[in-house]
């Protein structure tokens, strides 16, 4: 498994849907694609949301952001993400 940033910005009839039942829902989604929520995450600035999770393929982050945005109306942008100790061993 690796792990993705997923980054997240509400449209406007995503904001008037929030609530904790969609959280858990996003995270079965996550989950049903083969994937586990490290952590997900407010944030102020470009993006609302940032989730990390450990995906089993870059497919299957895919496949997750579509089923998720058609769920509450958020777009993604997905990233892998590699840990600064397995950047610093690939950069040396």
């Amino acid at each position: 498994m690796s792990k993705y940033l997923m980054l997240g910005k509400y449209s406007a009839e995503a904001v008037k849907a929030i609530k904790a039942d969609r959280t858990k829902k996003v995270a079965e989604i996550i989950e049903k694609e083969g994937g586990k929520v490290v952590g997900m995450y407010a944030l102020i600035g470009p993006y609302d949301l940032a989730f990390i999770v450990d995906m089993p393929t870059s497919a299957s982050v895919m496949k997750a952001a579509i089923e998720i945005t058609k769920f509450t109306g958020i777009g993604f942008f997905s990233s892998p993400a590699i840990s600064v100790e397995e950047f610093d061993k690939i950069a040396s």
